[in-house]
């Protein structure tokens, strides 16, 4: 029997909850890059309303856990781990990476996925997936055995380690450095999904769950993978 999980995620300029609850999912989903404290709550009321159950009635909260941007990601966790308190929820934080690789899956059956997120400061936010028998992704080790990592597209090539079979792109950062990601030597193919969906994290949440994979709402944590933010000193400051 699956579990009834809701799902949010806020880490990109999409805004997204889903309610998997006896084998469907009720879905929300909208672009809206400075408003998603304004949208995500009202989005939790609507599937949940739909839904016929409240938050005490859940099995697990799920949420984005990152990469993406960071005060994004930051509002995710926050609104996750107040939901997940009030209702004395575990949580289950899924790679946004990860998601997007389920999202090709469910919108164009791509088993082979690489995704890009533009992670600005001229570096991307990276992950190559393959989908596995049981409907599982797994993550290939790309840069010093990490199998996500930021990095500058124009380095991404000596790293990469699986370049059999056809790769289908997904995200933000296939468009913002076109001409570094298409010269990969991997044979790809353009895909539709740019942004993570709550609606994938709830699906791979699932795997967790049955796996009892969670954490109380006080250990969540997120995946930044950038340490630090750098930027270059403006004239005249030091």
């Amino acid at each position: 029997m699956s579990a009834k999980i809701l799902a949010l995620d806020t880490s990109t300029e999409n805004c997204s909850v889903a309610l998997m609850i006896d084998g469907r999912t009720i879905a929300r989903s909208e672009v809206a890059p400075r408003d998603h404290t304004k949208k995500i709550l009202p989005m939790v009321d609507e599937v949940l309303k739909e839904g016929g159950i409240t938050l005490q009635d859940l099995d697990a909260l799920a949420f984005g856990r990152g990469p993406g941007s960071f005060t994004g990601v930051r509002i995710g966790i926050g609104i996750a781990q107040g939901l997940a308190f009030g209702a004395e929820l575990p949580m289950i934080g899924i790679s946004t990476l990860t998601a997007m690789a389920q999202a090709t899956y469910r919108t164009q059956q791509s088993e082979k996925v690489v995704a890009a997120i533009d992670a600005r400061m001229s570096e991307i936010y990276w992950g190559q997936y393959q989908r596995q028998t049981n409907g599982e992704w797994q993550a290939i080790a790309v840069s010093d055995g990490q199998q996500e990592c930021v990095i500058p597209p124009q380095e991404l090539a000596e790293y990469l380690t699986s370049k059999e079979g056809v790769w289908t792109q997904a995200g933000t950062g296939w468009d913002a450095y076109t001409e570094s990601l298409d010269s990969l030597p991997l044979s790809m193919t353009k895909g539709d999904v740019l942004y993570p969906e709550a609606q994938d994290i709830a699906v791979l949440a699932q795997f967790e769950w049955q796996k009892g994979n969670t954490v109380d709402a006080e250990q969540a944590s997120p995946t930044y993978l950038r340490d630090k933010v750098t930027w270059k000193k403006l004239p005249g400051r030091e």
